[in-house]
């Protein structure tokens, strides 16, 4: 089932069961197959199955419940974001973060510098 498209097998594998899941083919309460089986369905590992379903997870689609399976959630059930900040609020939170991250740049390439650079007598001709 996973196609070659150049889109990882995971998230494929999400996307079609989110389309279950918006067409009424899986509904809230519904136990998604088992690993094992949706292996075999979409012809990958485990671990492809699995990181599918931390997507879902993520986006509160799904909820696992320990030695039960992997239930579809209620969207109802899911608490609802907090509303989006004002453009001129999150504008200034970006421009904390870019500088935050061109200061962590910075920083690391001075340390590179520091750690990598080969003192100027480091070698001794023939040896």
């Amino acid at each position: 089932m996973v196609k070659r498209t150049g889109r990882p097998g995971y998230l494929q594998i999400a996307d079609d069961l989110r389309a279950q899941v918006a067409d009424g083919r899986l509904n809230p309460g519904d136990a998604l197959p088992s690993t094992a089986q949706l292996r075999e369905q979409y012809d990958v590992s485990a671990g492809v199955v699995k990181a599918a379903i931390s997507v879902l997870r993520t986006e509160g689609l799904v909820v696992g419940q320990q030695g039960k399976g992997v239930f579809i959630q209620d969207r109802d059930s899911v608490e609802s974001p907090a509303p989006p900040a004002e453009d001129g609020a999150l504008m200034e939170q970006l421009a904390e973060v870019l500088g935050a991250v061109r200061d962590l740049g910075e920083r690391v390439a001075r340390l590179e510098e520091s750690v990598f650079a080969e003192p100027p007598q480091a070698r001794r001709p023939g040896k």
